[in-house]
């Protein structure tokens, strides 16, 4: 992959790239002036994905379904972990939102693909002749022998932001200078590849400005991880001494868990925490299963054109919950695909076909609040699934100056300021 520093302009570019690759422009008006397309899901997938329809065809029906009055975001989570940000940052309302769609707040609680009916709440309807369904994830709570829901509150997964999110900022505040932080991170795929690594960064910011006698473990269920090569520097840059990462060939993978004791334990032996952050193997949320659109895996397979599910005619899923090839689980991507959903909605719906999108995603990480390094891919539909076109994207080159770091950061920033402010804004 072509090394590269990711810069503003190229940032902007991309952007502008992914609205024209998706076909953001407006086919023919559909004739019938009542197609209904219902959304589930208001988070970075769903809500993009709402907003973009409703912009390029108007006449177009468009119901967003959210359970809660409020998101949270969870990229920069890693930041309110470790002291830097306040909660409230990473949290928006649907209020400008409901000005350009019909917003529900209930849980979708059911599908019936062969009404075309979503149930919502105890009895309501809403029936629809495309659903697209942007859920997010879910816990496997039988993943882990252990690991069962109320174990999260001693041994906080922090993967879905929120009260999980506040509770193990609370747990490292509370440590003893000199306690051992273990951060157990899961196989592929799950939510936010990247993030595991993020999170011991900035953990270990916050310790080694704190609590300087403390350490942190990773024990890892996989040999390799995105952006490894420029973590490990980092670490060794920023942080020596202080983050040990064990890969799964040498005995990383966590096996189990007691909440009880606090206390990891791999194939080689157990590890007793001051402070344990269990991430556990994921699937797509809840209502896809019940939807008839995930399948063995836990997952939900697509076409990577239309992003109409494999399983269900007249369903599209969208974002973390569907099986998308190369391209990872994340925000970014997710909000790529939606307008690329979007766009294959509307034509589908004008009776034309769809064209094929070519995706973009960019991932940053903090390894410090002043200290930023990214990846990017570009994806396009081949073989039946998106795959990443060799040599489009890039990561932040090996021995890059602090000076470069730290612009790296500050676009990191601004990514998350511009990307909320589009779909929120």
């Amino acid at each position: 992959m072509t090394q590269h520093l990711v810069s503003r302009r190229d940032f902007l570019k991309r952007t502008a790239a992914t609205a024209a690759a998706v076909g953001l422009s407006a086919p023919a008006i559909a004739q019938n002036p009542s197609n209904r397309v219902v959304v589930v899901g208001g988070g970075f997938a769903g809500a993009t994905c709402a907003r973009a329809l409703k912009h390029i065809d108007p006449r177009t029906s468009v119901t967003l379904v959210e359970a809660s009055h409020t998101f949270t975001a969870c990229p920069f989570s890693n930041n309110v972990i470790a002291g830097l940000r306040d909660l409230k940052a990473q949290q928006f309302d649907y209020k400008k939102l409901e000005g350009a769609v019909e917003v529900t707040f209930e849980p979708a609680t059911r599908i019936d693909a062969d009404a075309r009916t979503v149930i919502i709440g105890d009895a309501g309807r809403l029936p629809y002749d495309r659903l697209v369904l942007a859920p997010g994830i879910d816990i496997r709570w039988d993943g882990l022998p252990g690991y069962v829901e109320s174990a999260a509150e001693r041994m906080p997964h922090a993967w879905r932001a929120g009260e999980q999110t506040l509770l193990l900022r609370k747990q490292l505040e509370s440590m003893e200078d000199g306690g051992l932080v273990v951060i157990s991170a899961p196989a592929n795929p799950f939510r936010c590849p990247p993030g595991p690594y993020e999170r011991a960064s900035l953990i270990a910011h916050y310790l080694k400005t704190h609590k300087p006698k403390s350490k942190i473990i990773i024990l890892d269920a996989k040999d390799a991880f995105s952006k490894q090569g420029l973590f490990l520097a980092a670490w060794k840059e920023l942080y020596p001494e202080l983050i040990e990462w064990v890969p799964l060939s040498k005995g990383g993978r966590v096996t189990s868990v007691d909440p009880a004791t606090n206390t990891l334990t791999t194939e080689f032996g157990s590890h007793k925490a001051a402070v344990a952050n269990v991430i556990p193997p994921q699937k797509a949320a809840r209502i896809a299963e019940l939807a008839g659109v995930a399948d063995k895996t836990g997952w939900c397979p697509i076409d990577p054109v239309t992003f109409e599910s494999k399983l269900q005619q007249n369903i599209h899923v969208i974002g973390d919950a569907c099986i998308a090839g190369g391209m990872p689980k994340s925000a970014f991507a997710a909000n790529s695909q939606a307008k690329a959903c979007a766009a294959a909605l509307a034509k589908l719906l004008a009776g034309e076909k769809p064209d094929e999108p070519k995706l973009i995603n960019t991932c940053y990480s903090l390894v410090a609040p002043d200290y930023g390094i990214s990846v990017a891919g570009v994806y396009t539909p081949l073989n039946g699934q998106l795959t990443d076109v060799k040599g489009a994207g890039g990561v932040s080159p090996a021995n890059a100056p602090r000076s470069a770091r730290e612009l790296e950061a500050n676009f990191a920033n601004g990514w998350f300021k511009t990307i909320t402010g589009e779909v929120f804004g």
